[in-house]
């Protein structure tokens, strides 16, 4: 120690910007920060935040949930409301006709006609409830009386990728958190051995977009969702290395464990460094529980034929959808599959031929959709799962070119069933051609609302500081939907 007290062996060469202002003038400057700190409220948040080492630690909502966990069945590329869930006998009068309600400017491509264009398709009454329904969605018939029909839906973009963020992040532009990330910042992980927040792609490929659509935004990197693959390994580069024994690992993981400790201790409030710890920790478990969940062969002949895994037309479908079950009675809050993929007739985007288009995503679906209700409800575990079902948008009651459909969001179908909401139930009204909502419109705020509503969370609660604002899944808009609530 010198005269003067200070001790310059631990003198150090490099300052942050927070030990300076911590150290600078005898610490005045220390205080002054504490102060705007606590004035702000913020500096509860990281005493709160250097006593959380497990990110994904489980947490109470803000009421009691009606649902434990979300499987979102994304069809990506935008099925069609009048040809699946939303039958309009006036496309039947006006077929070939131009309709007084096209606008020119809703249209994304040039091609595309004012002129009605009946579907190709025949509806039924299903169920007890005489939900109409499509032809194409045979089995999914059987269980009408679990779905909650909502066809006024309404978004903001006829563009995939906006339309894609918006669905999935409430927002027009990427960088945002994702709806499952933003579930498993509120409530965390009820499973401590796999992610809190999975993702499957189709086998054609993935959404525009890609990982923007999964991504955790400015929220801490645990939150983000996980790609899984249904088979081989589900997470690619789990595995250690063959000579790599499990106690060398675990070892190797102790002792990164102890430096990260260490530096969080010199750092606190540190949010990345914990979720890096927690994301090693959970790693070195699902080296061992993951491969187990992919295990689909191990369930019963009767549960692969129930999902359609004896087909070869619904055999990846169906195999993704059983993994979903097989992930949501382990814990895992939120999982997410896309149907379709790559572009144009790959996905649900029909411009080049609806019928074409939607035989193939239809008969693709609709038995793994149905098994996995089934499945659930005789597990008992559909009240506690709510599934959604839909599209970034839906397609336009017009032609585009001779036999296909464009983009539509002023109106269109998505479905939702299980997890506290009535079942067989149709909800809002488009217009006579299925053109726009007319009817008890439901905005994509609006079923962010009620699907965080249905799992213990206020969308007006949920908040994460960023930028010096309160930010949320659903802006500054959202309502619950009390009438579908169980």
């Amino acid at each position: 120690m010198t005269a003067c007290g200070c001790n310059w062996g631990k003198f150090k060469r490099f300052w942050s910007r927070r030990e300076l202002l911590l150290t600078a003038g005898g610490g005045f400057a220390g205080l002054a920060l504490r102060y705007l700190l606590d004035r702000d409220g913020l500096l509860a948040r990281a005493e709160e935040a250097r006593q959380v080492h497990n990110p994904l630690a489980a947490r109470p909502g803000h009421h009691p949930p009606r649902a434990r966990a979300v499987i979102f069945l994304f069809c990506y590329g935008g099925p069609s409301q009048v040809d699946l869930f939303d039958p309009k006998p006036a496309l039947e009068k006006w077929h070939g006709k131009p309709i007084p309600v096209f606008r020119k400017e809703d249209a994304f491509f040039a091609d595309t006609k004012p002129t009605a264009f009946k579907s190709p398709y025949k509806f039924f009454k299903c169920g007890q409830s005489g939900i109409e329904m499509s032809e194409k969605f045979p089995e999914l018939a059987r269980c009408a009386d679990e779905l909650c029909v909502i066809r006024s839906m309404h978004a903001e973009s006829n563009n995939h990728a906006p339309a894609l963020f918006q669905m999935n992040t409430g927002f027009l532009l990427p960088g945002r958190p994702s709806m499952g990330s933003w579930v498993t910042y509120g409530l965390g992980s009820a499973c401590d051995n796999l992610p809190a927040f999975v993702v499957m792609w189709d086998w054609r490929g993935g959404p525009i977009g890609g990982a923007q659509n999964w991504s955790s935004g400015f929220l801490p990197a645990a939150y983000q969702g996980t790609p899984f693959r249904t088979q081989g390994d589900p997470i690619v580069d789990l595995r250690p290395p063959a000579e790599v024994t499990p106690e060398q690992q675990r070892a190797r993981l102790a002792l990164l464990d102890r430096f990260n400790r260490e530096h969080l201790a010199r750092h606190p409030g540190d949010s990345d460094l914990a979720a890096r710890i927690a994301s090693y920790e959970l790693a070195f478990r699902m080296q061992m529980a993951a491969p187990a969940v992919v295990d689909v062969d191990a369930e019963p002949e009767y549960i692969r034929r129930l999902y359609g895994l004896d087909h070869p037309t619904t055999a990846y479908f169906g195999r993704q959808c059983l993994l979903a079950r097989r992930l949501v009675e382990r814990g895992v809050r939120f999982v997410q599959i896309y149907s379709g993929g790559g572009h144009q007739q790959q996905s649900w985007d029909a411009h080049f031929g609806i019928k074409e288009n939607h035989d193939l995503h239809c008969a693709e679906t609709d038995k793994p959709i149905a098994g996995l209700i089934t499945d659930l409800k005789q597990r008992g575990l559909l009240d506690s799962t709510l599934i959604i079902w839909g599209g970034e948008f839906g397609r336009l009651p017009t032609n585009q070119g001779s036999v296909g459909r464009d983009h539509n969001p002023r109106g269109f179908t998505m479905w939702l069933a299980g997890g506290g909401v009535k079942g067989g139930m149709v909800y809002g009204a488009t217009d006579e051609f299925g053109y726009a909502a007319v009817e008890k419109p439901v905005a994509v705020h609006d079923l962010h609302a009620t699907c965080l509503y249905l799992l213990g969370l206020d969308h007006k609660k949920l908040t994460f500081r960023h930028q010096g604002r309160d930010m949320r899944l659903t802006d500054v808009q959202g309502e619950v939907l009390y009438d579908i609530l169980a």
